[in-house]
C-alpha cells in the first residue's frame, strides 16, 4: 500500500496484526522496565534498612544514592550492548534476552543477603533494561510506517509511565506486609518472563534489520575470498558502532542527540526525585500519612507523563518533532518552580505533579522518535545516545528511604540547575 493511500483513511487501519504485536510488545516491556524502575525507588529505603547494620543507618542516603546510581550505570552499558547485539543477532532475539535477565535478575534482587549482592543484581538489572529498550524502539521504528512513527513511539514509550503508576500501586498494598516487603515487590517482577513465550510465537523479527544482516553476511564473504569490496559493501563490515564516527555528519547528529538526552535525563532525574519526599513533607506538617500521600503523589506524577508521553508522538505527527520538543522543554522549565516553589496544598501538589510530568516525564518520547541513524546499523545506536545519558545523579526517592526527620533541602536550590537544563534543551 503507497503512503498516499495509508494516509487517506484513519492511521490505525493502515497497520496490520503484526505492527500492532509489535506496539504491545514494546509497551509491554517498557511497562515492565517501569515497574521494575519505579519498585526500586519504592523498595531501597526499607532494603537498605533491612541489609545494612544499624550502626550505618545515618549512611542510608548515601548508599541508597550509590544503588540508583550503580543501576544506572547499568542502564547506560546495557544500552551499548543491546544496540550492538540488536545489529548482529537480531531485534527479536536481543528482546527476548533482554526480558529474560531483567526478569531473573530482579527475581533474584529478592533474595540479596548483603550490600554487595544488592548493588551487583541491581548493576545487572540496569545492564538487561538498558538493552530491552533499544530492541523495542528499534523495531517500533523499521516496522512501522514512518507517518505514524510518532503516535507509535508515544503509544510505546509509555508503558513506563503505566510500569511506574502500578508499582506506586502495588506498594501500597504490598508495602504494608511488613519489613520483608521489598523482597515481595522484586519477586513480582519475576513475571515479565513470561512475556517472552508470547514474543517467540507473535512478533516477527525486522525485514530491514535482516535485509541488512543478508547484506552483511555476503560482504564479508566477498571479504574472506579476497574480492575487493566497493565502499558500500566495506562500511557492512565494519564494526556496526563505528558507524556513528565514521561520517562527519552522523558524528555532529550523534553528539547533538547526545547533548539533547542528557538535558532531558539530567532535568528529569534533579526534578522529579525530589517530588515523593516533598510531598511526604508537606503530609507530614499536615498531620496525614507522609508514606500514603508520597505514593499518591508517584501515581499522579506517573498518570501525567504517561498523557504525555502518547500526546508528543501525536503532536511530533501533527506540527513536527523540533516544535513538539521546543514546547515541552519550555513548559518543563516553567512548571518546575511552579510544583517545588508555589504549591503547599497537598491536592493542588498532586494536580501540579501531573502537569509538570506530563512535560518533563513526557519529553523522554522524542528519543525513539526523532533520531534516525544510517541503514548499516538502524535504530539501535539512538539508544548508545540514551543509556549514556541516563547516568544522572539522584537524589533518594521514598520517605522510607530518609533517615528519621528527614526534610527535603532547599528546593530551590536542588531544583534550579535541573530546571535550566531545559534551557539548553531549547
Amino acid at each position: 500500500m503507497t503512503d498516499t493511500v495509508a494516509t487517506a483513511q484513519p492511521w490505525y487501519r493502515a497497520l496490520n496484526r503484526h505492527q500492532w504485536n509489535i506496539l504491545l510488545a514494546a509497551n509491554l516491556g517498557w511497562l515492565f522496565d517501569g515497574f521494575e524502575l519505579y519498585a526500586l525507588f519504592l523498595t531501597v529505603g526499607p532494603a537498605m534498612r533491612a541489609l545494612l547494620d544499624p550502626a550505618q543507618y545515618p549512611q542510608i542516603p548515601a548508599y541508597i544514592g550509590t544503588a540508583i546510581a550503580i543501576t544506572l550505570l547499568g542502564w547506560g552499558i546495557g544500552g551499548l550492548i543491546g544496540g550492538v547485539l540488536a545489529d548482529y543477532i537480531g531485534r527479536k532475539r536481543t528482546m527476548i534476552f533482554a526480558i529474560l535477565a531483567y526478569s531473573v535478575t530482579t527475581g533474584l534482587t529478592a533474595i540479596s543477603f548483603d550490600w554487595i549482592s544488592f548493588a551487583v543484581l541491581r548493576f545487572l538489572v540496569g545492564i538487561a533494561i538498558g538493552s530491552e529498550w533499544a530492541t523495542g524502539s528499534s523495531m517500533m521504528a523499521e516496522l512501522w510506517p514512518d507517518h505514524v512513527r510518532g503516535r507509535g513511539a508515544g503509544l510505546m514509550q509509555c508503558g513506563i509511565g503505566i510500569g511506574n503508576f502500578v508499582a506506586s500501586f502495588v506498594w501500597l498494598y504490598v508495602g504494608a506486609l511488613g519489613p520483608d516487603s521489598w523482597r515481595y515487590l522484586f519477586l513480582i517482577g519475576i513475571l515479565p518472563a513470561l512475556l517472552t513465550l508470547w514474543i517467540r510465537t507473535s512478533i516477527p523479527e525486522s525485514d530491514k534489520w535482516e535485509e541488512i544482516n543478508a547484506r552483511r553476511k555476503a560482504a564479508r564473504e566477498r571479504q574472506r575470498s579476497g574480492t575487493v569490496l566497493a565502499a558500500e559493501e566495506h562500511a557492512l563490515t565494519r564494526f556496526t558502532a563505528a558507524d556513528l564516527f565514521v561520517n562527519a555528519e552522523i558524528r555532529r547528529r550523534t553528539v547533538l542527540a547526545l547533548l539533547l538526552s542528557l538535558t532531558t535525563t539530567l532535568a528529569w532525574w534533579g526534578i522529579s526525585s525530589w517530588l515523593p519526599p516533598y510531598a511526604a513533607s508537606l503530609a507530614a506538617k499536615a498531620n496525614l500519612p507522609p508514606q500514603q500521600w508520597a505514593a499518591y503523589a508517584g501515581m499522579a506524577y506517573n498518570a501525567g507523563g504517561v498523557l504525555g508521553y502518547i500526546c508528543l508522538g501525536f503532536l511530533a505527527d501533527w506540527i513536527g518533532r523540533r516544535p513538539t520538543a521546543m514546547l515541552y522543554f519550555a513548559m518543563a522549565f516553567l512548571m518546575t518552580p511552579v510544583l517545588y516553589l508555589w504549591t503547599q496544598d497537598l491536592e493542588i501538589l498532586l494536580l501540579a505533579a501531573a502537569i509538570n510530568a506530563f512535560f518533563t516525564l513526557g519529553q523522554y518520547s522524542w528519543m525513539p522518535v526523532w533520531p534516525s541513524p544510517p541503514p548499516s546499523c538502524r535504530r539501535p545506536k539512538q539508544s548508545r545516545c540514551r543509556r549514556t545519558s541516563d547516568q544522572g545523579p539522584l537524589a533518594p526517592a521514598h520517605p522510607r528511604s530518609l533517615p528519621a526527620g528527614f526534610r527535603p533541602p532547599s528546593l530551590a536550590r536542588r531544583t534550579r540547575a535541573p530546571c535550566c537544563c531545559h534551557l539548553l534543551g531549547i
